[in-house]
């Protein structure tokens, strides 16, 4: 087994560290990825899963998982989509840009729980970008896992994300790539439906494979709910949630989720844990 580097925890957690923004990638409509360095030149370390708290100074912070290779530490990447006044105003930073990045934190990915098992991901739109790195490690440790497959579904063909990837990972023999969309034009030769669709397609042994989901809270409780009817148990199920993080280290309170804070207990979990939970509208 090619296990990952140690982690290594930085000084004060409240305290950002200046990372310099080295290149802006335009993925889709109000979504952009962010390549970094640490402008201490000192690399930065994580697990698949984790988040950070990113500052753009006099302006904000918000989390952001983390969507870059863990095995390229020197270079830190972040994917965001511009939903309000921070990151509106983060979407007009360019190359050279200083930002202030606090972490990592949070419960990653069990990819351990995984070994040996078929493994199948779950997803849709942006919410690929906190599983690429689970996906880039599992293929990196491809011997340690059974079948591999990806189901990625989006609302149409300009909202596909990390296009380049899906290539490489299509073009491998060892993994299978289920991309649908919900609209397409006329003459698209690609899968048109739902992910349900995409999971039913899926040639996976039920009861031996781990599920790794990533989609909005509502549509995790449908990817579940068909991974069941696939046989894989809730006990097999992982996923990520979301939540107001702002201290990042569960002083602050705003990301309790039931007994739990999201940001030291999650934003993993497996999904019998939060089965109960789930479906509490205060929560």
């Amino acid at each position: 087994m090619d296990a990952m580097p140690a982690p290594v925890r930085h000084a004060d957690p409240m305290v950002p560290r200046p990372f310099r923004i080295t290149r802006v990638i335009r993925e889709i409509d109000g979504v952009f990825t962010w390549r970094l360095a640490a402008v201490d030149g000192a690399p930065f370390d994580f697990r698949p899963g984790q988040f950070n708290m990113v500052t753009q100074f006099g302006v904000g912070e918000i989390p952001v998982s983390i969507s870059g290779d863990c095995r390229r530490p020197e270079t830190l990447v972040h994917t965001i989509r511009a939903v309000g006044p921070v990151t509106e105003a983060m979407q007009g930073l360019r190359a050279g840009a200083i930002v202030g990045i606090r972490g990592p934190f949070g419960r990653p990915w069990p990819i351990d729980a995984a070994i040996g098992s078929d493994v199948i991901f779950v997803t849709s739109t942006i919410g690929l970008a906190p599983l690429r790195p689970l996906i880039l490690e599992v293929l990196h440790r491809r011997q340690d896992f059974g079948k591999v497959v990806i189901c990625y579904g989006t609302r149409g063909i300009h909202d596909i994300m990390f296009e380049e990837d899906l290539h490489a990972w299509r073009a491998r023999f060892d993994t299978n790539v289920h991309l649908t969309v919900h609209s397409a034009p006329s003459g698209y030769r690609g899968r048109v439906g739902g992910v349900a669709a995409a999971i039913h397609a899926a040639r996976i042994d039920g009861p031996a494979t781990v599920a790794f989901v990533c989609r909005s809270e509502a549509l995790t409780r449908q990817a579940v709910n068909t991974l069941g009817e696939r046989g894989v148990t809730p006990d097999r199920v992982w996923v990520t949630l979301e939540r107001n993080m702002k201290c990042g280290i569960g002083l602050c309170g705003h990301c309790q989720f039931g007994p739990s804070f999201m940001c030291k207990d999650g934003p993993v979990y497996r999904f019998d844990e939060i089965e109960a939970l789930y479906s509490v509208r205060e929560f």
